[in-house]
């Protein structure tokens, strides 16, 4: 399943979300202009290192691996353009009304919390690991959890495949979002901790720590949710 849009209107306009999309998109290709060894250089020096970032001492260095700095530096990380690709396209599909239920400035920081949150659940579930995590799928995990909760009933047009089966069938939200939890929790029980590849656990970090923190973020009283028919 590929969601693509959904139904649901905003009052404001997004300028977070396209501020973050634009943001990774110029950091991703200014990665793709550096040559390819210089490129994975890049990816250890600003990538978050769960073995580092799991010694506390070192959070209260100088120097650029300071875990806190790593661990921002690389939500602006991507790996290939699929990965890129991907999760520009949640964030725009689903971030545009978590920006709007809370406001500009509430909704930076709760992208970075949510980035943070996604970031320990790996380091808890391999603190040894020396695979850099890199990506901005961990914060915006986060935004699909807030999502979730303001409207999970939001008709989310999507993009079915299965086998030749291929047709758009407008789902609701907690279907096209629980599913993709599930896959998230499957994955993370099979593949071994701290493995390179996708980090799963941080994902399953960043939703829950969205679920929770949107409370806590939101303003005002919350708008009437969008019904699926």
């Amino acid at each position: 399943m590929i969601p693509f849009k959904d139904d649901v209107p905003t009052r404001t306009r997004p300028v977070v979300t396209v501020g973050l999309i634009v943001l990774n998109s110029l950091v991703f290709l200014f990665q793709q202009s550096l040559p390819q060894g210089m490129q994975k250089e890049v990816v250890y020096l600003f990538g978050a290192i769960p073995a580092r970032v799991s010694q506390l001492p070192v959070w209260f260095s100088t120097d650029i691996h300071n875990p806190l700095i790593s661990v921002v530096s690389s939500m602006f990380l991507h790996g290939g353009w699929l990965h890129l690709l991907g999760n520009m396209l949640y964030l725009w599909i689903f971030g545009n009304n978590v920006e709007d239920s809370m406001g500009h400035i509430r909704f930076i920081f709760f992208y970075l919390i949510s980035g943070f949150a996604a970031a320990g659940a790996q380091v808890i579930s391999a603190p040894d690991s020396t695979v850099p995590m890199i990506g901005a799928s961990g914060a915006i995990s986060g935004v699909l959890g807030a999502y979730l909760i303001l409207h999970p009933f939001a008709r989310v047009h999507t993009l079915v495949i299965i086998i030749f089966f291929i047709r758009v069938i407008p789902l609701p939200a907690i279907f096209v979002l629980g599913f993709w939890f599930f896959i998230q929790i499957a994955n993370g029980l099979i593949a071994p901790p701290g493995a390179a590849g996708v980090a799963w656990m941080a994902h399953i970090g960043g939703f829950i720590a969205g679920i929770v923190l949107i409370r806590f973020f939101q303003k005002g009283t919350r708008r009437r949710q969008t019904v699926y028919w």
